[in-house]
């Protein structure tokens, strides 16, 4: 099929050079040899007059024109995938989906347990790829590696549509014989002490530490770390405080010798939602698996 004098086909070949930024790998991607998307990309080349990739050392990095197209390019690709794989009808008993989720180590502690023991219960044949948040998380989406994120609120984007999940609060914990573990834990105590702070990758604040932030104050940092439940184990034979989620922290204090503190700074909720592609919203199964992660988040409790 032809458009403006451009094969459509073309675009599925560009969209994969420009994700993978390797002919081998983009045709690897979709299944062509990798002459056919050499090829490929001589027309590309021929119909937008522009190189698009060029060879920069090992790497292939596209040029100003490609990266305008990078977009544009992907929504019209999403779109009609959208358009041609949506079933008018949708059973989970009998279903083997593959549904791809997004989520941090927060949310495999917290909500996938209860959510994939219910899915099972109704669907044992759904598949569930759950895959680490990145950097960008909401770029992942636009460019549909992803059916569903798990994310707060703050960090949705504003162009697809999302849904509260649940409210989830945060406290201190630091090790039980701290001696920040006895007496008040006062503005002061908890601004002058040592922090174990969540970085979840490529500086990318932690919903807690982007909100302390925000309130105009400053902690000394002493420990960074990657993952979410690690904090109240990296307080331990410590005076160093952590500032978690109250649920990841209650889940910690049954098996690590420390202490809960209530956070002496205004600390508003953490407000858990799922988002997915606008494009993908009357997808029948999609709604299934929201709904889903729906009854998980009402059935979770702090205990």
């Amino acid at each position: 099929m032809r458009f403006n004098k451009l094969d459509l086909n073309l675009l599925v070949a560009l969209d994969a050079l420009l994700s993978e930024r390797s002919i081998s790998r983009a045709a690897e991607k979709i299944h062509l040899s990798q002459s056919a998307m050499s090829n490929a990309l001589s027309r590309l080349r021929e119909y937008f007059g522009d190189e698009l990739l060029v060879q920069i050392g090992r790497k292939m990095e596209p040029t100003p024109r490609a990266e305008g197209l990078a977009d544009a390019v992907r929504d019209v690709l999403v779109r009609v995938e959208a358009t041609i794989s949506t079933q008018p009808e949708f059973a989970p008993e009998t279903s083997t989906r593959l549904f791809r989720l997004l989520v941090s180590d927060y949310t495999l502690a917290t909500l996938m347990p209860p959510f994939l023991a219910s899915v099972y219960a109704r669907a044992p044949g759904i598949r569930i790829d759950l895959r680490p948040q990145v950097a960008d998380p909401r770029r992942a989406l636009e460019r549909a590696d992803a059916d569903l994120l798990i994310i707060p609120k703050d960090y949705c984007s504003p162009e697809h549509p999302s849904e509260l999940l649940f409210e989830e609060d945060f406290c201190c914990v630091v090790w039980n014989d701290s001696p920040l573990a006895t007496g008040n834990l006062t503005r002061d105590r908890y601004l002058e002490a040592g922090h174990v702070v969540v970085v979840p990758g490529q500086g990318q604040p932690a919903i807690e530490d982007w909100i302390i932030q925000k309130l105009g104050v400053t902690r000394r940092v002493d420990v960074t770390t990657f993952n979410f439940a690690a904090p109240a184990q990296l307080v331990v034979g410590t005076d160093r405080v952590a500032t978690m989620h109250r649920r990841l922290a209650i889940q910690a204090q049954k098996k690590d010798p420390v202490v809960l503190r209530e956070v002496p700074l205004p600390m508003p909720l953490m407000q858990q939602s799922m988002q997915w592609h606008t494009h993908r919203t009357t997808d029948l199964g999609l709604a299934w698996l929201r709904g889903m992660l729906g009854e998980a988040a009402a059935s979770l409790a702090l205990s």
